[in-house]
């Protein structure tokens, strides 16, 4: 009996399964899992990696083509080809030309005619700036008569001039210039005054804004010579020792849209002449321009000019304040 138990047990024993590795071993596919999810969260971050890395090198690139356009501007070279140059340095290289004419008649008991010109033209280029500037005024007047009498009338005005200047540009904003022209002026008795003037100008800003406004300063610091020939018309003729001036010029050219159609206007000098007797000129004229049109404006002006030792029997300062119409061409 003991020998058929025995004989049971070994055979039901022999019979069970043994454990299997993967029984042995339940945390393996969560290991595997958690490994696969580490693996990818390091490719993710690699991956934002890599394009934090390309952008910083594309905003790297713009800015070194940035400051490639400043040293440009700074130097006075045009930008790389394919540069986007801004729009306010983008300038027409064509002429500029303004027109300007004024007139007074009055008839009557009281006669006066007077007329006022003037026309400047200017043309811009990479590297040179070429500008001529004309002027004339002429006035005559008869003053009050009674029935039956005549009064013979009177000169009160004859005087032109002309400038043609040339500048050289270094940079955008330093060039150096020549200047030369002549005028007269009867009513003074300046027969003549022969100019030639050399010179740094700076322009300190030319700017033109979207809704057209337009903001402008240039000064200048140059040397000026010119003679002078002097003769005497009015009352009588008279002939005057000619004289020479020459000496440092200080100038100033200002521009400024107050709005879009009206624009102030100021143009100054002042020459300190050193060459024989110690002389001071200073000449300002002071515009205001409101546009009518496209081209037509219609402006208003104030001009002083004043001469410490002007010929002999003339007063130092005169100032004319004129109404004209101006087109621009």
């Amino acid at each position: 009996m003991l020998s058929a138990a025995l004989l049971i047990a070994t055979s039901l024993q022999a019979q069970t399964p043994a454990p299997t590795p993967a029984a042995q071993e339940p945390a393996a596919p969560v290991a595997a899992a958690q490994a696969t999810t580490s693996e990818e969260r390091a490719a993710a971050a690699a991956e934002r990696a890599a394009a934090a890395a390309e952008r910083a090198a594309e905003a790297s690139v713009r800015a070194a083509e940035a400051a490639e356009r400043a040293a440009g501007v700074i130097a006075g070279t045009p930008a790389a080809p394919g540069a986007a140059a801004p729009a306010d340095e983008k300038k027409k290289e064509e002429w500029d030309i303004t027109l300007g004419l004024g007139l007074i008649s009055l008839t009557g008991n009281a006669s006066t005619l007077t007329f006022s010109g003037l026309a400047s033209a200017q043309r811009t280029t990479e590297h040179w700036i070429v500008g001529i500037r004309g002027y004339g005024n002429y006035g005559r007047s008869r003053p009050p008569e009674v029935a039956g009498e005549e009064q013979e009338s009177q000169l009160v005005a004859l005087n032109a001039g002309l400038e043609l200047r040339g500048d050289r540009r270094f940079t955008q904003m330093l060039s150096g210039y020549l200047l030369t022209g002549a005028e007269t002026d009867h009513v003074k008795s300046v027969e003549s005054r022969t100019i030639g003037e050399g010179g740094l100008g700076v322009l300190w800003w030319d700017e033109k804004k979207k809704d057209e406004r337009e903001s402008y300063l240039r000064t200048d610091l140059a040397f000026r010579y010119a003679r002078e020939t002097r003769f005497q018309y009015y009352p009588s003729r008279l002939d005057l020792p000619d004289v020479d001036i020459g000496g440092p010029r200080f100038g100033v050219a200002f521009r400024y849209g107050i709005t879009k159609d009206v624009l102030f206007k100021e143009d100054a000098e002042v020459l300190l002449s050193v060459i024989g007797d110690s002389r001071v000129l200073v000449n300002s004229q002071t515009q205001l321009a409101v546009n009518l049109t496209e081209a037509l404006s219609l402006g208003v002006s104030f001009l002083v000019k004043h001469d410490s030792k002007p010929p002999e029997g003339k007063v130092p300062t005169d100032t004319a304040l004129a109404f004209n119409f101006q087109v621009a061409l």
